[in-house]
């Protein structure tokens, strides 16, 4: 079986490469690296938007923690279903201009210092410091997730998958750029909903259709099928809360920031949210339905109870012909590449242009910036890597952590400067500090309620609370009220 496998992945890995040759050339300057020239259409912004937001979680975490669950673990889906619909409503097209009509930015750090016109570069280097801890984090977990696949696929040592997943993605990324990152998402996009459809339909037919499946997992436990099941109301509240983090979340901003117009954001959100209904609905079934399987097949369960994260690698092992199981677990490869290479970017745009450009060398050229940022990904990749050495590590935890990180230190920020023309330097000061401080503090207190949730309303009220004792420049103002009409006009 190992030998269609293998060559299914390396075809995969290939093609994905080969993209990233392909937006090599397209790539001239460090906007074009970072931000692909503003230049997305609807349909790309769609995808990559979706494809970078789920990463190996919704394959491997999610799947798993329903087939150990239940439905009670299907809160986190609706909450971000909410979340993201709430984030293309309110900030995707009103941020598109706003970073146009402040200094053009091509990073948050940079929208930060142009909007709230930071000179001290005070706002610049704490953002950045946010996004390289956090995202670090969060590439772990995407190592992490890559390493797992290669794992159980290929049955190699875990020190070896570590490097086997991250170094295609590393490839491109280095590469490409943003460019190779976005064509790469969607079609990894287009893969991932092809596995979360395909999947749970033929896993409903081996265990014979609803009423069988039902009856299987009721005879299992039929508490999974209750969703309040154990759960309190702080637990729902902490599940729903992910979509808090929507807000804060670099490598999806960084999306909307290269939409090639607000005109395509309405097409763009139709798109993406039809394309995260269903996946997220896949996935759900997948884990919910694996439950049926491996009551009727307890001597195929040994893998999966060792390890939940890993129901569907071994479903699409088990029930498909290997071309087939192939392709499905090249969706799993897809959904850690295309979250793993957005941040890596990120990381990189925020050291290239957040220190390296603006404090360093100011002249640089933009052949020398665009090297600078292709070395960083790299530098944040090897971190990255160290920090996902240990086998233990589970998808879901890590991403978590990073989650509400940048949710609770970006998020408030991010959608009160787009709403609201009063927000000062200091209140967006405030509001990042007490966002990401309150998250590590809160993390170690272990009360049960996600740490996002105190910390999103920490940093929105500090935001306006020291908003409020100072007031804008008329030129931040009249910026905003400029940039707002054109949003108005334009959607």
């Amino acid at each position: 079986m190992g030998n269609p496998l293998t060559i299914t992945f390396v075809v995969y890995i290939a093609a994905m490469v080969l993209i990233g040759f392909a937006a090599y050339r397209s790539t001239k300057n460090l906007s074009d690296y970072i931000l692909g020239g503003r230049s997305l259409g609807s349909v790309v912004t769609a995808l990559s938007a979706g494809a970078s937001d789920m990463s190996g979680w919704l394959l491997m975490g999610l799947p798993g923690a329903i087939y150990f669950a239940g439905l009670s673990e299907a809160w986190i889906a609706i909450g971000l279903t909410v979340g993201a619909y709430l984030n293309w409503l309110f900030v995707a097209g009103r941020l598109r201009v706003q970073t146009e009509y402040n200094g053009d930015a091509l990073t948050l750090p940079d929208y930060f210092a142009s909007r709230f016109e930071d000179n001290s570069g005070l706002l610049r280097i704490i953002s950045a410091i946010v996004i390289l801890v956090f995202f670090t984090i969060y590439c772990a977990s995407g190592i992490v997730a890559g390493a797992r696949l290669f794992e159980s696929t290929f049955d190699m040592p875990y020190e070896t998958a570590l490097w086997a997943g991250a170094a295609a993605t590393i490839a491109y990324t280095f590469v490409g750029g943003f460019l190779a990152v976005s064509w790469t998402d969607t079609v990894q996009a287009s893969l991932m909903i092809f596995a979360l459809i395909l999947t749970p339909i033929i896993v409903l037919i081996s265990t014979g259709g609803f009423d069988t499946t039902f009856l299987a997992i009721e005879a299992v436990n039929p508490a999974h099928f209750d969703m309040f099941k154990g759960a309190t109301f702080i637990g729902i509240i902490s599940l729903m809360g992910w979509g808090l983090g929507y807000f804060g979340q670099p490598h999806i901003l960084a999306r909307f920031m290269a939409a090639d117009s607000v005109k395509s954001i309405a097409k763009a959100r139709r798109i993406s949210m039809t394309w995260m209904i269903l996946c997220l609905a896949g996935t759900c079934a997948v884990g919910f339905f694996g439950i049926a399987y491996f009551s009727a097949h307890p001597e195929l369960a040994g893998p999966v109870t060792e390890n939940h994260e890993r129901v569907f690698i071994e479903l699409a092992k088990i029930l498909f012909n290997p071309w087939i199981a192939g392709v499905l677990l090249s969706a799993i490869l897809a959904a850690v590449m295309s979250t793993l290479s957005c941040q890596l970017l990120v990381c990189s745009s925020a050291l290239t242009e957040d220190f390296y450009k603006a404090f360093l060398r100011k002249n640089a050229s933009q052949v020398e910036l665009v090297w600078v940022g292709r070395l960083m990904v790299l530098a944040v990749a090897l971190v990255s890597i160290a920090l996902a050495a240990n086998p233990n590590n589970r998808v879901l935890g890590l991403v978590a952590y990073a989650w509400a990180g940048f949710g609770a230190a970006f998020g408030p920020v991010v959608l009160l400067s787009v709403l609201w023309k009063g927000m000062t330097r200091n209140g967006a000061l405030a509001g990042i500090v007490v966002g990401a401080l309150t998250v590590i503090f809160w993390k170690q207190l272990d009360t049960g309620l996600y740490e996002i949730i105190p910390g999103f309303l920490f940093a929105t009220l500090a935001i306006v609370l020291v908003s409020k004792l100072g007031s804008p420049s008329g030129s931040m103002v009249s910026r905003f009220e400029t940039a707002n009409k054109v949003y108005h006009a334009d959607k």
